[in-house]
């Protein structure tokens, strides 16, 4: 499997987690089941963050010839890659979400309401024959209609959440199993019987900060 192939599979287990560890008794809000959008992602991408501990692709990791974890130069590049143009990044991301509000709220024709958006969310604005919502799956194909935000508020508390393991040491294990259980007992039970910030603040002791997501970007 492929680096990406990983952190994907990471992702969706974070999915999984949540059904396989819900405590709430009642199917219509147990799992994932009567989630927020805006907290539904948060499970999925934090678990995300354990493909760039050293330990963890260290234990997971091979050689398909002679078994060798990854060389610790690979995986530092690989850390280098995943902060490389960062701000391009978050910015396309928060240019596509307002793109989808935009479009959810307007009766404006779509090509003046993405020459509306990107004149605030672009450096380069798109060329005239840019069709971007004809192949924005997410908003039309998918669940995410008016609720694209979700991806980038998801990641805002994901980020903030591993920090807290990161605040303990991701070499601690005793440390990193104790923070781990807090974790389980809260994010990964509650389902959608308990508002999401109420959850996040059983956790974490406070409401979100932006501060981790900046530092995940390479921003700060």
């Amino acid at each position: 499997m492929s680096f990406s192939e990983i952190k994907t599979l990471f992702h969706e287990f974070g999915h999984a987690l949540q059904h396989m560890l819900t405590t709430v008794p009642y199917a219509m809000a147990a799992g994932l089941s009567n989630i927020e959008w805006d907290a539904i992602e948060f499970p999925s991408q934090f678990m995300e963050n354990w493909v760039y501990d050293s330990n963890t692709i260290a234990l997971i990791s091979g050689h398909y010839q002679t078994g060798e974890p990854l060389p610790q130069d690979a995986f530092e590049q690989l850390l280098k890659a995943c902060k490389y143009r960062g701000g391009s990044v978050l910015l396309r991301q928060v240019f596509l979400s307002a793109l989808d509000m935009k479009l959810h709220t307007s009766s404006d024709s779509w090509m003046s309401v993405v020459e509306e958006v990107a004149e605030i969310f672009t450096v380069m604005k798109p060329l005239h024959e840019d069709c971007i919502p004809c192949t924005f799956l997410h908003i039309f194909a998918g669940n995410y209609a008016a609720a694209y935000y979700a991806y980038e508020w998801a990641e805002v508390i994901s980020q903030d959440a591993f920090g807290a393991f990161e605040e303990v040491g991701l070499q601690n294990r005793s440390e990193v199993s104790k923070v781990g259980r807090r974790f389980r007992d809260t994010v990964l039970s509650l389902g959608g019987g308990t508002d999401p910030k109420e959850v996040f603040r059983m956790f974490r002791g406070r409401d979100p900060q932006l501060k981790f997501l900046l530092k995940t970007y390479g921003l700060v």
